[in-house]
């Protein structure tokens, strides 16, 4: 559960599915490419030589989406001194992604997937049901990339107030 700063009202963010990832561990971690925030254009291959935290995400600014990306950001120094580059990846556009990285001064990058192209190298895009309803949209998912471009660890159950613990433990 998120607790909003502004109250002490509790938003449930359980978000059921039955969906996972055809892509295991070990496997070869499908090549994208993004635009940074200098205007460069960087791909996954660019990045060999550096561990890889790639991140998929439901939407910008939302309860459970809010407190994975700031659990990110508040371990960033550590993760960025254990050799990882952090990536954010959600169907949201270039506009929603600069706004959530503005207002809660995320470090990292954001890609903005509308084309759902990585999403769907990814294979995280599937059936969901909340509150009694079913959609389809991205299932919260993360995945580890070793210094060779290979998925190391892929989270399937994020927990999205210490999601960095999961990923720096081995055992989690």
């Amino acid at each position: 559960m998120y607790v909003c700063p502004l109250s002490i009202i509790k938003i449930p963010t359980v978000v059921k599915s039955t969906h996972e990832t055809s892509l295991k561990e070990g496997s070869k971690a499908p090549d994208f490419s993004f635009v940074n925030s200098e205007g460069k254009m960087v791909s996954l291959k660019d990045l060999k030589g550096k561990k890889v935290i790639l991140y998929f995400y439901p939407k910008d600014d939302t309860p459970g989406c809010t407190a994975e990306s700031c659990n990110l950001r508040d371990n960033y120094s550590s993760l960025k001194k254990k050799g990882y580059e952090v990536i954010g990846v959600s169907k949201d556009d270039e506009k929603s992604h600069h706004k959530f990285a503005k207002k809660f001064k995320l470090p990292f990058a954001l890609i903005p997937d509308t084309e759902r192209k990585i999403i769907t190298d990814y294979d995280v895009w599937g059936k969901k049901k909340f509150m009694g309803r079913t959609f389809d949209g991205i299932i919260r998912t993360t995945f580890v990339i070793d210094e060779k471009g290979k998925i190391e660890k892929i989270i399937r159950k994020v927990d999205t107030e210490d999601h960095t613990k999961q990923i720096v433990n081995p055992n989690l």
